[in-house]
């Protein structure tokens, strides 16, 4: 028992579950689907516990598996840290750095400086997400990015450095061919309740959700990115706000009609964010280099 869970075995049951099936998982980890069966098969023959229940089709995790699985990629995550710590120690280098942007925030400039980046000629593998209004701060909270750019709302106290990159506004807008395109007046909280709403949903993990634009309306329609949002306001599905620096190009070109609401939507600062404990080489050099980009918000 002192013996039976492995690194291996945890990569294992993270990749299989991750993947759907042990031949795909043991492809994504250059190995054999055999050697992969005798890998689970041992631990839990070690264990005493079965981790897979193989009644069906497909194998699935059984209560004791998923609690495994839980731990472990606790553990992944704690043995990942720990080589990159070892790593930036001997050099100042992270072996990775993670950026996240919010679904507002346009990626050509993180591109940009990413291919300035590449030309320091640094080992440093870079991730980058997309989060959703709180799903910012909550992916700081729970480490699972290094640097977020657009988080917008109330700043954590204390937990993370801050830099503020502008203030986006906002516009309410409707397709051309929407039944409210053509209506002169003011619309109203009741005219509004009238049709569906777009909503982008919030992307935290962890900490309390929000959701972006919510007013009463006849149904909400959740979508995951803003692109979403105005791909569905385009098409006449819903009504909404969108932040102007988004919907100028679909304004101008008449896809889109502004309308005035009784129901405003405040403008919100954008702010780039990042651990006070970071400071490795490529963490510094990215943040120094985001606050001086033009992010095109307004």
């Amino acid at each position: 028992m002192h013996h039976a869970i492995t690194i291996d075995a945890l990569r294992a049951l993270d990749a299989i579950d991750k993947k759907g099936s042990f031949a795909a998982a043991a492809e994504s980890l250059y190995k054999v689907p055999s050697a992969l069966t005798y890998t689970i098969k041992k631990l839990e023959d070690d264990m005493g516990v079965a981790l897979f229940d193989r009644s069906k089709q497909r194998a699935s995790l059984t209560p004791a598996g998923q609690l495994v699985l839980e731990h472990g990629r606790e553990i992944l995550l704690a043995t990942h840290r720990l080589a990159a710590s070892v790593q930036q120690l001997e050099s100042g280098w992270e072996s990775e750095l993670r950026i996240a942007r919010d679904s507002i925030i346009p990626h050509s400039p993180i591109f940009t400086l990413i291919n300035e980046f590449n030309k320091l000629e640094q080992n440093v593998d870079i991730s980058l997400s997309v989060e959703v209004l709180g799903g910012g701060w909550d992916a700081l909270h729970s480490r699972r990015t290094d640097i977020v750019i657009g988080a917008t709302g109330e700043l954590p106290k204390g937990l993370f450095e801050t830099h503020h990159i502008g203030s986006v506004s906002f516009t309410f807008a409707v397709a051309s061919h929407h039944p409210l395109a053509s209506l002169d007046s003011v619309i109203t909280a009741e005219q509004l309740a009238e049709y569906p709403s777009i909503v982008v949903s919030d992307t935290s993990q962890l900490l309390p959700v929000r959701d972006s634009g919510l007013f009463k309306s006849k149904q909400v329609i959740r979508v995951n990115s803003i692109s979403s949002k105005l791909e569905a306001q385009l098409q006449g599905l819903g009504i909404g706000f969108l932040p102007h620096h988004i919907a100028e190009p679909f304004l101008d070109s008449g896809q889109l009609i502004v309308k005035e609401c009784a129901i405003p939507r405040p403008a919100q600062d954008l702010y780039i964010a990042w651990h006070k404990d970071s400071d490795g080489k490529a963490c510094q050099w990215f943040i120094e280099q985001l606050k001086q980009q033009d992010w095109g918000v307004k």
